[in-house]
């Protein structure tokens, strides 16, 4: 038996969305399905208990910033992350990948691997796809990554070219190296920037090597969502059915539901929690930023159509309130709200599948959220 498996439940009769369930050796989720990211071992403003009551089934970890701190080998030495930050239910490690090559200046890539400077005291490290693998083993998440390049966007053809090549021989790399196959899923990552055919030729190159789930990564790096949804439109044909499909780092509203639409299964994004931490609140009717003057005597809830703890207690003129007195109370409701919105949206989106309705789900919530229709 593998170490997470995909079931397919039904297909929607009116876009071609999937609706299904990844079970994983610390429970199960039903796709598609928003990740929360805990990036250092927490969601930031959030405990455990709290991301349960949000329904929140898995979280996404980062090996970049426990490789650093506090180190594998001590949260291995804790009994794995599970048991370190006390969650009991299925984990996702990236595989620092990301972090590394977005520290530009910092670092040096080769075929080895890449050396780069620590963002916390500057010190020289290297990481390689053996090391990201033996930390995320370390780590013990029931999904891991492979090690790849993401190409910056804009870049031309040639350096795309050279990046998803590497990222294959680095994927191989990672698979040799997995000593945890039967406990860790290893999914493989599709590269090939904004370019048709070398994402076609990335996914077969990726899915040849048959992992037991597969991640598209370089999109969403500020590139325009149309051209997102053209890269996955020619990618997603090319993945395996019977095995969940992950868009890594997409966590807006409008990129969720286009995303669901061409056929993938898994989403993560800090956006939710950072925009609240700066006082940015998701609404069924559109963003709002709760700081603005204009909300400082508006005793109605964020969003009257949220059930989270924070839109049932409290309303917008007293969490401005506490935003503009700089109280850590703020900025924990707005993230709470965020999470639960952004959660509720694919619980939603899910039903929409299974009711073989989701284009019509996605003009009613484009025309309510105030997104242009691309």
């Amino acid at each position: 038996m593998p170490a997470v498996r995909y079931e397919h439940i039904k297909t929607c009769k009116q876009s071609g969305a999937r609706l299904g369930r990844v079970h994983t050796p610390h429970g199960s989720f039903e796709t598609p399905v928003f990740m929360p990211v805990g990036t250092q071992a927490t969601v930031k403003g959030m405990s455990p208990d709290e991301l349960k009551e949000l329904e929140a089934n898995i979280i996404l970890s980062n090996t970049y910033h426990l490789f650093l701190r506090p180190g594998h080998e001590l949260v291995r030495e804790a009994g794995g992350l599970h048991r370190f930050m006390n969650w009991d239910r299925s984990i996702l490690t990236d595989s620092g990948g990301f972090q590394v090559f977005s520290l530009s200046d910092l670092r040096d890539i080769k075929e080895e691997g890449v050396t780069f400077r620590s963002h916390i005291d500057g010190s020289k490290k290297f990481m390689s796809p053996e090391i990201s693998i033996e930390v995320q083993n370390a780590l013990g998440a029931d999904i891991i990554m492979c090690f790849d390049e993401c190409a910056p966007y804009p870049c031309d053809y040639d350096y795309a070219k050279r990046s998803m090549d590497m990222t294959t021989r680095w994927a191989k790399r990672c698979k040799e190296a997995h000593k945890r196959p039967d406990e860790q899923a290893l999914f493989g990552i599709v590269q090939g920037s904004t370019y048709k055919d070398l994402r076609i030729e990335s996914a077969k190159q990726i899915t040849d090597l048959d992992f037991p789930g597969y991640a598209i990564g370089g999109l969403s790096v500020g590139e325009p969502g149309s051209i997102m949804n053209e890269m996955l439109e020619v990618t997603v044909p090319h993945l395996p059915e019977d095995k969940p499909r992950y868009l890594m780092g997409v966590g807006s509203p409008d990129y969720l539901i286009d995303g669901v639409i061409r056929g993938i299964d898994m989403f993560d994004c800090v956006l939710p929690t950072r925009i609240g931490r700066n006082g940015t609140i998701f609404t069924s009717k559109g963003r709002v930023i709760i700081r603005d003057a204009k909300y400082a005597r508006d005793f109605s809830p964020m969003d009257e159509n949220c059930d989270c703890y924070a839109c049932k207690n409290f309303t917008r003129g007293y969490i401005r309130h506490l935003f503009k007195c700089g109280e850590l109370l703020g900025l924990r409701l707005a993230t709470w709200h965020n999470l639960r919105f952004l959660i509720k949206l694919m619980a939603d989106v899910r039903e929409a599948i299974k009711n073989d309705r989701l284009l019509d789900f996605r003009k009613e919530a484009f025309e309510k959220l105030g997104y242009k229709d691309s």
